[in-house]
């Protein structure tokens, strides 16, 4: 069988990157090795955790909507987990549906099957759907690699229990442990992490590093760092190494080293969340001329091509960050370049979003950035403690700010922590991508009151005319 156009994955990158380009009149095949399209993204990544994010989020308002508000409830809320997972994996079933259809409707060929390289014109196929072609072999004349990534387990702690979780094992919610350990303090863990929490684990995180975070700037860190601590009642434990998982019976026994703890302690699960690793191994990409680095990303240029030139590779594949909107992207950028049109991949801004409580977002240049790479910028900082719509919603331990170009005006990055945070941050890359001066976001009407206007109050630092209720000092990266 021979398809012109091949896309070796049926993710978020994947199918942005077959729909377009049957859009531009091309015969493509999907080969997704997974009974239906979505990929991590939306079987065992984002889609399914933000339906049970919501729910840890409705429980903690509840919660924090009490006497204090004059509202007070008989008790504490039953859990029936069950139907919390049902919800969850109707969500899952509702949006792999449509996605069936977007691809039937655009005369997308979907092959299920485990697809490797055999040389840089074909791919072996293995399963045994009907949908593979007699003799299980595909050739094409350009094939996009778009086949994700998977949680990263350590050989030391993967000792074949399934009381030892990554984040796939995790949204499964097979029950709600009452003890739960989560290694890594990055965000899948703290989400994750979050859910079980709320509802009703006692759950403690371990970080080997100072911070949770450790990739986002300190001072959005802090409220949530602040939210967590309390939530998971101090049982936060920095600086720390877990040297050794042991199943002992139906614990897991686990050996802590570093000034956080030390010492030995059991738990009924224990999530780990270290990270994510490409899909690149036994691939056959070996018998192609496609390159992979020392991290095992596959090597493109900004047009997503590999050494190799029949081939393409895009997403989670193709290098950091791992998130599931640079993928679609990069996969509309592959196929209009296959399309024969002059595409390129060149974003100044990639949001960044965690969707604890509160909400960490950020886009373009980061503070910390700035300070690792000596680039002066002007932070502009406005706390959402000077916000009406905040304090009335009692969220007031919030900010936004911009980096700002002294020289130029122009906006460079963004970050906010708050309720809603993931939403607010589109202003932000649309501001960076476009150029814009902080003028151009200051003169923009933003409705009142709402948590948007944090954003014109930021920029209004800029220019010493923010609210008299915040007259902040002005703050300067990096310091002279």
């Amino acid at each position: 069988m021979h398809s012109p156009v091949v896309v070796l994955g049926g993710g978020p990158g994947g199918y942005a990157a077959a729909f377009l380009a049957a859009d531009e009149g091309l015969q493509v095949t999907i080969v997704e090795a997974s009974p239906t399209l979505g990929g991590t993204c939306l079987l065992r990544g984002c889609i399914p955790s933000k339906a049970l994010l919501h729910v840890a989020k409705v429980i903690s308002e509840v919660a924090e909507l009490g006497a204090e508000w004059g509202v007070e409830y008989a008790g504490k809320p039953k859990i029936d987990v069950d139907k919390v997972r049902a919800r969850k994996d109707k969500v899952i079933s509702n949006l792999t549906g449509g996605l069936g259809n977007l691809a039937k409707r655009r005369n997308v060929t979907i092959i299920k099957a485990r697809g490797s390289f055999v040389n840089s014109t074909t791919l072996k196929l293995e399963g045994d759907d009907a949908s593979i072609p007699e003799g299980g072999q595909l050739t094409f004349d350009h094939c996009i690699i778009a086949t994700g990534s998977v949680p990263a387990m350590p050989p030391a702690f993967d000792i074949g229990s399934d009381r030892v979780m990554d984040s796939t094992g995790a949204l499964k919610l097979a029950d709600i442990p009452d003890n739960l350990l989560v290694i890594g303090g990055g965000y899948i863990g703290l989400e994750m992490g979050s859910v079980y929490a709320h509802l009703g684990s006692k759950v403690s995180v371990v970080e080997m590093t100072e911070t949770l975070l450790p990739g986002a700037d300190r001072d959005l860190v802090k409220p949530l760092a602040k939210r967590i601590n309390k939530m998971c009642e101090e049982r936060v434990f920095l600086n720390t190494k877990v040297g050794s998982l042991t199943e002992v019976g139906d614990k897991i026994e686990v050996t802590f080293e570093g000034p956080g703890k030390f010492g030995h302690e059991q738990y009924d699960r224990v999530l780990v969340s270290i990270g994510r690793r490409p899909v690149t191994k036994g691939l056959g990409l070996e018998n192609t001329k496609v390159e992979v680095n020392a991290r095992g990303f596959i090597v493109c240029d900004n047009q997503q091509r590999t050494a190799d030139t029949n081939i393409f590779a895009i997403g989670d594949v193709a290098g950091d960050p791992m998130l599931a909107h640079k993928a679609t992207h990069e996969g509309r950028v592959a196929a209009e370049v296959i399309a024969g049109k002059p595409a390129v991949f060149d974003k100044r801004a990639i949001p960044a979003v965690v969707f604890t409580d509160p909400e960490i977002a950020w886009a373009g240049l980061t503070e910390d950035e700035a300070k690792r790479d000596g680039i002066t910028v002007d932070v502009e900082v406005y706390p959402w403690a000077a916000s009406g719509r905040a304090q009335a919603l009692g969220i007031t331990d919030g900010l936004t700010k911009w980096l700002v170009d002294p020289e130029t005006n122009r906006v460079l990055g963004c970050g906010i922590v708050g309720s809603g945070a993931g939403e607010l941050i589109a202003e932000a890359v649309l501001a960076i991508e476009m150029g814009c001066e902080v003028h151009d976001i200051t003169e923009s009407v933003h409705p009142h009151p709402t948590l948007s206007e944090t954003l014109m109050n930021a920029g209004e630092v800029h220019y010493g005319t923010a609210t008299e209720v915040y007259k902040p000092k002005k703050k300067t990266t990096p310091s002279a």
